[in-house]
């Protein structure tokens, strides 16, 4: 790891039952978590997508990746990895050969992003990914797993971990986790509460459907994906050719808009805050303190 004293600060949480670790990486955002092992080359997109699989899902087709396909040490658990908005099974392709070093790695595309499917008109929750990843491990996976979750992705996992009653889990790590599935997650503070009228308006003229496409299809350019990743990798060599195109290419599937509409009107969800006093796993919070999405210093900040 890096020298902890320039690069992390540590703490715990001790109104907690269950252990909790945060790490504030100063120098970190949402999209991008290192190691003194990145010398490890990072996947190529086109491996990941020759390699992946498919699984069914309550009718519809999910799919995921596991690094190495065959691994017969089980003496430590495997890993899933949960991505965040906008992101699919790609986005972790820096991330997967280190901890596969050590692990066996999943990934998952959840419904509506990634090569998953995209239902037209399908209501997407907090709820409904989370138990497609209980679902995933018990029928995929088969043994307990360490849920590592990336924004709605770390939420999702919250969400998993606090409702399994099956030892699905066994433990959690967090990358800048998100409050909800929108921005209407944490109403109860007071930044969020001067925002909701602007957010129901905004709302109000997603649902309809002309203006929906229309500013879908601007978000979705190439030009504006690169300045929108630019503001979240704190690392700017890290927005390449590669990461646009992980992010624009699913973006342009068939039920992508009614995707990215639901899940922007939708209900945020449980608020993790108040599902981690539930856990009695081992939880590890990491946080990039120049994240402009889910600020540390913001409603579900963990300081």
């Amino acid at each position: 790891m890096y020298n902890s004293q320039n690069f992390f600060k540590i703490s715990s949480c001790s109104k907690f039952k269950n252990p909790i670790r945060v790490i504030n990486c100063s120098k970190v955002s949402t999209a991008s978590v290192s190691t003194e092992k990145e010398a490890l080359l990072p996947l190529k997109v086109s491996e990941i997508n020759e390699k992946c699989k498919k699984w069914g899902w309550k009718g519809y087709t999910i799919n995921y990746f596991v690094y190495p396909e065959i691994n017969n040490d089980t003496s430590n658990p495997p890993l899933l990895l949960i991505h965040g908005f906008g992101a699919s099974i790609a986005h972790w392709r820096r991330n997967i050969p280190i901890l596969a070093q050590s692990y066996t790695v999943y990934a998952i595309d959840l419904l509506g992003f990634g090569a998953s499917d995209k239902p037209a008109g399908f209501a997407y929750s907090m709820e409904v990914w989370a138990e497609l990843i209980l679902d995933f491990l018990d029928e995929i996976v088969r043994r307990p797993a360490v849920l590592v979750g990336n924004s709605v992705g770390s939420l999702a996992c919250v969400i998993a971990a606090a409702e399994s009653t099956r030892s699905l889990v066994q433990g959690l790590v967090l990358l800048n986790c998100a409050g909800g599935m929108n921005n209407k997650a944490i109403v109860d503070d007071w930044r969020i509460k001067l925002l909701l009228p602007l957010l129901w308006f905004f709302d109000f003229l997603l649902k309809q459907k002309g203006i929906a496409s229309y500013l879908f299809d601007r978000v979705r350019k190439r030009d504006s994906l690169r300045n929108i990743l630019s503001s979240v990798y704190g690392n700017k060599d890290n927005v390449d050719e590669d990461l646009v195109e992980i992010i624009k290419k699913p973006a342009e599937d068939e039920g992508a808009l009614d995707a990215f509409v639901s899940i922007v009107t939708g209900p945020p969800g449980p608020n993790p805050v108040q599902l981690i006093p539930k856990i009695t796993l081992p939880v590890l919070v990491l946080w990039g303190d120049q994240d402009p999405f889910t600020p540390i210093d913001g409603p579900v900040g963990p300081t």
